[in-house]
């Protein structure tokens, strides 16, 4: 089979992790987690106290940032100057500054250069929400990933900590609010590339599709 590029682009909770690490296994590809870049970027802003409007700090910021992604036994690790922040970047409160961050061009043009890098020598799995429509619009093969709302609600539930009083309703209302800012931003919003192959992972297990997947990949391949 020939080196690809593959994406796997999708709204919050819709197993685009779990799918993505598990498939490039499956391929022998490297795995990007793209949103981890943008997380790094907002806690290293809450780091220094810059506002998610404040073009010119995120500027300064970008400019100054080093961040790195380190392959790793369960996916990657990010590295922001030296200092693997990995466990830091998953709290509810960086998941919406990421989403905040990224509506801002000067952190987007920060990133782009840095991602399309990451995927030149191809034999990767970039998992994002522009991946196929900005950031690798010639990818050999592209997913859009989603699920039902209130079933990406509950999977993102489980997976956090529950000893901060988060409820299940909580979780979702977030969801809903990131959907809506990530598809109605005027920069890149989420949408899937018009040749995107669509896959509800509403009723599937990860099994289910990456075979669904890897049915396409091999095909192309």
């Amino acid at each position: 089979m020939k080196d690809m590029v593959v994406t796997i682009d999708g709204p919050a909770g819709a197993g685009k992790t779990t799918v993505s690490r598990r498939l490039a296994g499956r391929l022998g590809y490297r795995y990007v987690d793209t949103g981890a870049l943008y997380r790094g970027v907002a806690h290293a802003a809450r780091e220094k106290g810059i506002q998610p409007t404040d073009d010119k700090g995120l500027s300064d910021l970008c400019a100054g940032l080093e961040l790195e992604l380190v392959a790793a036994e369960n996916g990657s690790r990010l590295i922001s100057g030296g200092v693997d922040i990995a466990d830091l970047i998953r709290t509810p409160e960086i998941t919406m500054l990421a989403s905040a961050v990224s509506a801002r061009p000067v952190v987007r043009e920060f990133l782009l250069g840095l991602q399309r890098r990451l995927g030149e020598s191809k034999r990767v799995v970039l998992e994002g929400r522009d991946m196929g429509t900005v950031v690798f619009p010639e990818a050999d093969v592209k997913f859009f990933l989603s699920a039902a709302v209130e079933e990406r609600a509950r999977r993102r539930f489980n997976e956090l900590p529950h000893d901060d009083g988060l409820t299940l309703e909580q979780v979702e209302a977030d969801i809903r609010r990131r959907d809506e800012n990530d598809s109605t931003r005027a920069l890149a919003p989420l949408k899937p590339a018009e040749d995107a192959i669509m896959v509800d992972s509403t009723n599937q297990t990860p099994d289910e599709v990456i075979e669904f997947m890897m049915g396409y990949i091999e095909a192309k391949g």
